[in-house]
């Protein structure tokens, strides 16, 4: 089970990618997530995915050994579906029964919020998956620290 969470893992490739500078790939993450959220419709989606495609292939990094790192996340995945489509109304109801009710909206919310979450486990996995902690990590540290390559190594 350990084996199957892949954030935090590296993927050893030689990719321009994993030649990056880890801000850059830090900052490019952080863009990713944004737009993941942000986006409206199908489009958005789709344009989504495309890059994040392109980036996964440029990278040189297995789809397979991507996707499983959902392994450890589909608990997670099934309660956040289960609770938008039980507990959200909507403006037509197809099933009710207490407090529990399926709705248009909840089944159009849990779906969005599943392909959203499974992209941001993708995307954030593959900053990972070709960031290593030696190279430029020590030099990210400095400079974050504002510190010279000197003190750095007093530390």
């Amino acid at each position: 089970m350990i084996r199957d969470i892949t954030i935090g893992q590296y993927y050893p490739a030689q990719s321009p990618i994993h030649k990056l500078d880890p801000r850059v790939k830090l900052f490019a993450t952080l863009i990713y997530i944004i737009a993941l959220f942000s986006y409206k419709g199908i489009a958005g989606v789709l344009f989504i995915v495309a890059a994040l495609a392109a980036v996964i292939k440029i990278s040189k990094v297995p789809f397979k050994f991507m996707v499983k790192g959902l392994k450890s996340i589909i608990i997670l995945l099934l309660f956040t579906a289960c609770f938008s489509v039980f507990f959200t109304q909507g403006e037509y109801t197809i099933w009710e029964y207490g407090i529990l009710h399926i709705s248009d909206t909840g089944l159009i919310n849990a779906a969005t919020m599943m392909i959203r979450l499974v992209l941001l486990i993708i995307g954030t996995s593959l900053m990972t998956l070709t960031t290593t902690r030696n190279g430029h990590g020590g030099q990210m540290l400095q400079w974050w620290r504002g510190q010279d390559k000197d003190e750095a190594a007093r530390i």
